[in-house]
């Protein structure tokens, strides 16, 4: 059988910066379908290089965001941690410098708000998850509610699993729709959930009062940290 060869050539270098307290499976779902792709390089980083616990799992060996020169393709997960990173100017600025020049610009759930505290997503169509859908608004973005959504080079994700459906937008981007397709198969992905409910407009009332009251905690300092970073980019 013929080898698919990507569209990019000869090699794809996808970064996926981490920080702490990153939701897992929102970089390692889209770890799981790019890595496969013909002729990519795949560079886990985080400021630092150190050992990262996410969720109980710890991530080993991975590189040092500072010493990543380039990619072409940028990807910024969600988490708990997506609200100190919002402020955290360090990391920032390798999102900036990375991003600046990539050819495709991403995020998973509330990586998108990290995207627009760099001042990525002005004007621009983004998704995030559910929940956190009106935090874009201060930087300015568009939000929109499609669980993958493309705005020029910008391709972002809503919350958590849909990284899966996110990865393999960007596969068929970077590699081709025959390549994305045959990797479908491989990694039988057919989703079939044995409960619906995973958007808001299809949960069950009380299932979502319970879950908003859950994250009720949480909302009051994320929303004043997207509000301190929007601030951030606005002329002196």
């Amino acid at each position: 059988m013929a080898e698919l060869a990507p569209k990019l050539t000869p090699k794809v270098t996808i970064v996926i910066a981490l920080y702490p307290n990153v939701t897992q499976l929102d970089f390692t779902g889209p770890h799981q379908v790019l890595s496969r792709a013909p002729g990519v390089h795949m560079i886990v980083a985080l400021l630092g290089g150190r050992d990262i616990t996410a969720e109980c799992l710890t991530f080993t060996g991975l590189a040092d965001l500072t010493q990543v020169e380039a990619c072409d393709v940028l990807l910024v997960p969600g988490g708990l941690g997506a609200t100190e990173a919002m402020l955290d100017q360090a990391f920032l600025r390798q999102i900036r410098r990375l991003g600046g020049p990539a050819k495709y610009l991403t995020s998973v759930c509330t990586g998108s708000l990290i995207l627009a505290a760099a001042g990525f997503l002005t004007g621009r169509r983004a998704a995030t998850h559910w929940a956190w859908r009106d935090l874009l608004r201060p930087f300015g973005a568009i939000v929109d509610e499609a669980r993958v959504v493309r705005d020029g080079r910008i391709i972002t994700g809503g919350g958590v699993t849909a990284g899966l459906d996110f990865a393999f937008t960007v596969l068929a981007e970077i590699a081709g729709e025959e390549v994305a397709k045959t990797l479908v198969l491989g990694l039988e992905y057919a989703p079939a959930p044995p409960f619906g409910g995973g958007r808001p407009e299809l949960a069950e009332p009380a299932v979502l009062e319970a879950y908003n009251r859950r994250m009720a905690p949480l909302a009051a300092g994320r929303l004043a940290a997207a509000r301190e970073a929007a601030a951030r980019l606005q002329p002196a």
